[in-house]
């Protein structure tokens, strides 16, 4: 099972990782180089700076697939559908929607429950608007609780639609229900190997509900601090700190769970995000090569089970 490796840059003092597309340019090489697969991008300044981002960073890559962070209510889904169809096309297909539920998260839920409802269901509605828009042959109608489509189509999306994998994430029930519906990617919530293997048996079963429960991926955010941190903990990933042989160590366990990804944060300078991707994303892939290598296939013990019966 290939392990992916996905950059989460972090927000420095200047406020942008992106803050100089200039300097950025050279971590993109370094980042693509190192062996990581995606980039998210989640800028301070909001969702049209991360399409403009998204458009700069697809255009100085070659292999790096872009995350996009999007919220719903920001532009109209029509718009959104062009412009993300236009920038997945013209990279090739490098680019993926991450969906938050910004202004609420999934904390929000007990204290606001009114409320956290009704960011979900405008996430679906969009979602499903979304997903109308960039794979319908011709214009249609909608009339919903959240939005008015009228003649709604996007041209120029190819001659199979714009098949964009969706990310979602959050531990309540309604967040859930939605991602089961809808994420093609799921992104865990921070917990010990036990607690996010039962978060993504939730998450499957929900997806089961709509036939999608082998339709899933699951995405993992892990947070490398410096070796002796005592700074506040950061409860949305997991941490993890020291060499590249104990960062591997401690990440084997989550992908022996089934997760096929991880969000890799707090490694930004140059020489931090080469030393990652040269040791610790290769350590990973050799052990889980190594491992998959030493179990046999189930398929062998029933054989075995089968021919010691008849020998007995």
């Amino acid at each position: 099972m290939p392990i992916e490796f996905t950059h989460v840059p972090g927000k420095p003092a200047n406020g942008s990782f992106f803050y100089d597309f200039a300097e950025t340019a050279t971590k993109l090489s370094l980042i693509e180089d190192a062996g990581f697969r995606k980039l998210v991008v989640d800028d301070p300044a909001g969702l049209l700076t991360n399409m403009d981002i998204a458009a700069q960073t697809l255009d100085r890559t070659a292999s790096l697939e872009v995350v996009l962070t999007h919220w719903a209510g920001v532009i109209e889904p029509t718009v959104a559908a062009r412009q993300l169809a236009a920038l997945h096309a013209k990279s090739g297909g490098r680019l993926s929607l991450r969906m938050l539920s910004e202004p609420l998260d999934d904390s929000d839920a007990e204290a606001r429950p009114v409320g956290h409802s009704v960011v979900w269901q405008r996430i679906d509605e969009y979602l499903v608007l979304l997903k109308r828009l960039w794979s319908n042959d011709r214009p249609f109608d909608h009339e919903g609780a959240f939005y008015s489509v009228r003649g709604g189509y996007v041209p120029r999306k190819g001659p199979h639609g714009a098949d964009l994998a969706i990310r979602l994430g959050g531990q309540s029930g309604t967040a859930l229900k939605v991602a089961g519906k809808h994420a093609d990617v799921f992104e865990l919530a921070a917990g010990s190997p036990d607690e996010v293997a039962q978060l993504m048996q939730r998450v499957r079963s929900a997806a089961a509900e709509h036939g999608r429960a082998g339709r899933l991926r699951f995405a993992l955010p892990v947070r490398i601090r410096p070796e002796g941190w005592s700074g506040a903990s950061d409860h949305k990933a997991v941490e993890v700190a020291g060499p590249p042989a104990r960062l591997a160590l401690a990440l084997l366990p989550y992908a022996s769970l089934g997760i096929e990804e991880f969000m890799i944060s707090g490694i930004d300078r140059p020489s931090e995000i080469a030393q990652i991707g040269r040791e610790t994303v290769t350590l990973i892939a050799n052990s889980l090569a190594r491992r998959e290598a030493d179990t046999p296939p189930p398929e062998t013990f029933a054989s075995r089970s089968f021919t010691e019966a008849r020998v007995r």
